[in-house]
Formats: C-alpha cells, structure tokens, sequence
C-alpha cells in the first residue's frame, strides 16, 4: 500500500512501482498489491503490464469487497490500450458494484464517445459532472496530469471533448 501512496501522493510511480515488486516479492498471492500494481502501471503508461496485474488480482480474490476497483482499473487500462470496447465492459462490472465509482463514469463516458455513441456519451458525461461539478478539460488535465501520462490524458481529452465538456 506505500507504493500506491507514493505514487498518488507524489508521483514518483518508477519508486513506487520498485516497492510494490519488492512487495510481490514477498507475496505474489496478495490481490491488493497486485491492484497497486495495476493501478501504477498505468500511471507509468504500461496498461499491457496494468491489464496483467489487475486481471491476477481478479483471479486472486474473485469475491473482494473493492472488486468495483479492480474492474474500474481494468476498464482504465483497457482504456489506455485504446480497447474501448472492453473498457466500457469492465467499466460496467465496475459500475454494477459501485454505480457511482467516478473512475469507471469517466471511462464510461470516454469509451461511449470514442465507440461513436455520442448520445450515450452525453448521458454519462452529465453523470461525471454530478459527481464532479464544475469540472472542464482545463480542470481534469490538472487534476489528472500527475496520476496519468499523457497518452491516457489524450484519450480522456479526446473523448470527453466528444462528449461536450467544455474547455474552460
């Protein structure tokens, strides 16, 4: 878990990443480092790497409690991959559990847009901004600039400009 941290809080997503592997290390059966794994490797633009992780933590604990944050992380990383197809899939799963995890509303609303369903897109989209009002391109690049690379933050752009989020 101080992986996940440090990579959240500062990140520094290589030293996180070297200590969640130093953590599988020690137990490669843990579903939740596996998660921290995925979770990681997107932050480091490896959603192949991330798509492995989470799919193991999955296996691992098939019944977990935060299982909504596996799927979220899959559908992420899915998304990362440009499989939006099985982005909005497991972005679904996610939201059968948790039906306002806001991780998998964004990448519902971003999966919608670039498989060119614009109306659904724009249900989600007002979904995402209940949960984040206010919120613009402008707002999501800083919020997310830190936690995603740029290749993920492009795909988030792209299809939240679809969807017609403002820029401002």
């Amino acid at each position: 878990m101080a992986g996940r941290i440090v990579s959240l809080f500062t990140g520094e997503h290589a030293t996180a990443a070297g200590a969640i592997d130093r953590a599988l290390s020690l137990n490669p059966n843990s579903a939740h480092v596996w998660m921290s794994r995925g979770w990681v490797a997107c932050s480091l633009n490896e959603p192949a790497s991330a798509i492995e992780a989470f799919q193991r933590a999955i296996r691992l604990s098939p019944f977990d409690p935060i299982g909504y944050r596996l799927a979220g992380g899959l559908s992420l990383a899915h998304l990362g991959a440009g499989r939006y197809q099985d982005a909005e899939q497991w972005a679904n799963v996610s939201l059968r559990e948790m039906p306002r995890y806001s991780t998998s509303v964004r990448v519902k609303c971003v999966s919608c847009a670039h498989l060119g369903r614009i109306q659904e897109a724009r249900h989600w989209l007002k979904e995402v901004l209940e949960l984040q009002p206010g919120l613009t391109i402008a707002c999501f690049k800083a919020s997310s600039a830190k936690h995603l690379p740029p290749e993920f933050l492009a795909v988030f752009v792209e299809g939240f400009l679809k969807a017609g989020l403002s820029e401002e």
